[in-house]
């Protein structure tokens, strides 16, 4: 585990960066303590009530997203890819979020499901529920671990603290305005979060690309240093670990930009769980597009400051041309930037924003961990029929003890030197086979209930299988550099899961269609699937499929400028 508190590495921060974030923390925790007042009920802790605007929603989606996967596993791969990691937003995700906002939300907000798991086990019953419940937990401690990890390497470089008390200090925060006020003080607090990590990387892209002469001096010293590719979002060969350009494409195409993106954005409770709680359909449909709009603008204040560091940092500098990094990995890419470029003052602001992302990225985690644990593992399998009360105390418990655990998750992160290679890695086991069982079920009605779960299961194994035969840590067989691992092993565990899932419903009986109304589309009438025009909801420019069209349009100019 890199300790990385020494004289050279450690940040400037001085008494008024200090005062910014303890002002910062006082904020955050005033809003777990206000949210608690509103708090009655499991759902009002679990899932707001229902009652939120979509401004708010939406801002909440993006800004879950937000985590320590995006700000330092995103920098860490602009730094070591370039341009091509854009098409993690603008192919891997935009589509995904318009498709989740217009065809998936109706069904998922429309059958008044808790959660994304309930959805399965209407759908198909118990076995495809229970799999991806204990899945999905699973998934979320050790995702919120990352955000842990990389929360605490800050307070290491900001204060020299020991990674794992920085990892129990980091948690105990988050775990404080979560346990208070249940999924309103996480959202709002997103919300807020969201302003602040803006505020803290638009000075740096600013201040980065005047130091390297703007967009035309980056481009210049990084070709100067022999990396054409980084400047160029195709064929992407470095970072698919796919040599052959062709390839190289179809696995962003497919891999990432169908099976992996749809697969998180259309399935990760994590996320829909913002739009549940939003108060309408309408406004559920919205929350995902409107999230899209500052999501095809990130890139600029996330992979462009990964690329300046690749030129002005010297570590990073290192780490590209293979010499000696004086044990920094790309993960400290966003840090030494920040120490390199900002003032105290703007420095402040700067951390502030980090840890208002980190803690985010935590609390989407564990907000949408406890949700699944209480009402999809508790209260279908342990505790049936108990008093609300019962279950509102349950969540709580599940907050500490979900927090515990990705605790010990942390120490996993902290062996990866780019956490991205991490985490795809999981979204190739948990969300690619669940997205291939979603949608085959929801536009299949012969789908059978067996075959919901022995797919899942099926296409998990297919991608774990290629993770294993990739690592050159366990065996090693396939080589599959990069992120190349995750994206073939999304494929596989799709493709495997389409598979087995019909071979295995030829073999048994349907679902009965009266008991598919509102979960297939077929079956579904149109009334149900339409969202109200009056009210709150009235206006042309509350439209999701206008919306929707608007950030395809905007994705697609990106694309064709920097493409």
């Amino acid at each position: 585990m890199p300790v990385l508190a020494q004289a050279d590495l450690r940040l400037d921060a001085n008494p008024l960066d200090f005062v910014l974030l303890v002002v910062y923390f006082a904020v955050v925790l005033g809003i777990g303590v206000m949210a608690r007042r509103s708090v009655s009920t499991s759902l009002d802790f679990l899932l707001s009530g229902r009652s939120l605007p979509a401004w708010v929603t939406g801002l909440a989606f993006i800004s879950a997203n937000l985590g320590a996967i995006e700000l330092l596993g995103m920098a860490a791969n602009g730094a070591q890819y370039g341009l091509p990691t854009v098409h993690y937003y603008w192919i891997g995700a935009i589509p995904a979020m318009v498709f989740l906002g217009l065809v998936m939300m109706p069904f998922y907000y429309g059958s008044k499901v808790r959660s994304v798991p309930e959805f399965l086990r209407r759908r198909f019953g118990t076995g495809a529920h229970l799999v991806n419940a204990l899945s999905f937990a699973l998934a979320q401690v050790l995702i919120a671990g990352v955000n842990l990890y990389a929360l605490a390497l800050l307070l290491n470089l900001l204060l020299g603290w020991p990674i794992p008390l920085s990892i129990v200090i980091a948690a105990l925060v988050v775990l404080t305005y979560t346990t208070l006020g249940g999924l309103s003080a996480a959202i709002y607090n997103e919300v807020l979060q969201f302003f602040v990590i803006v505020a803290a990387l638009l000075p740096l892209t600013i201040v980065g690309l005047h130091k390297v002469g703007g967009w035309n001096g980056l481009v210049d010293k990084l070709t100067a240093k022999g990396a054409g590719e980084e400047m160029s979002a195709w064929p992407a060969t470095e970072l698919t670990g796919i040599s052959n350009p062709v390839l190289s494409v179809i696995g962003i195409v497919f891999g990432l930009g169908f099976v992996l993106s749809f697969g998180y954005w259309t399935t990760n409770f994590a996320e829909v769980q913002r739009a549940l709680s939003a108060k309408s359909m309408s406004a559920a449909r919205r929350t995902p597009i409107i999230g899209a709009f500052p999501k095809a603008l990130i890139p600029f204040i996330i992979i462009i400051p990964g690329m300046i560091a690749a030129v002005v940092i010297p570590q990073v500098q290192a780490l590209n041309e293979g010499g000696d990094a004086a044990g920094i990995t790309y993960n400290e890419t966003l840090p030494l930037l920040i120490r390199e470029l900002l003032p105290n003052g703007m420095l402040g602001i700067a951390i502030t924003g980090l840890l208002a992302s980190f803690m985010a990225g935590v609390a989407a985690n564990v907000s949408s961990f406890n949700t699944v644990f209480t009402y999809d593992l508790w209260q279908d399998y342990v505790k049936k029929d108990r008093p609300d009360e019962y279950y509102l105390r349950v969540g709580r418990l599940a907050t500490i003890g979900g927090t515990i655990i990705a605790i010990g998750t942390a120490f996993i992160a902290s062996g990866y030197g780019n956490i991205m290679d991490y985490i795809q890695a999981l979204f190739s086991f948990f969300n690619a086979p669940l997205f291939a069982t979603f949608i085959l079920g929801m536009f299949w009605k012969r789908m059978s209930a067996a075959a919901g779960w022995i797919g899942l299961v099926a296409g998990t194994l297919g991608a774990v299988a290629i993770f294993v035969m990739a690592d050159p840590k366990l065996l090693g067989v396939l080589d599959l550099p990069g992120q190349g691992a995750s994206f073939v092993g999304a494929s596989v565990a799709f493709v495997l899961d389409i598979v087995v899932s019909v071979v295995v419903t030829m073999f048994t009986k349907p679902v009965p269609e009266e008991q598919l109304g509102g979960l297939v589309y077929s079956l579904t009438p149109k009334a149900d699937r339409t969202h109200s025009t009056t009210g709150d909801d009235a206006g042309w420019y509350r439209s999701p499929a206008l919306l929707g069209g608007g950030v395809l349009v905007l994705t697609t100019a990106l694309y064709i400028i920097f493409g």
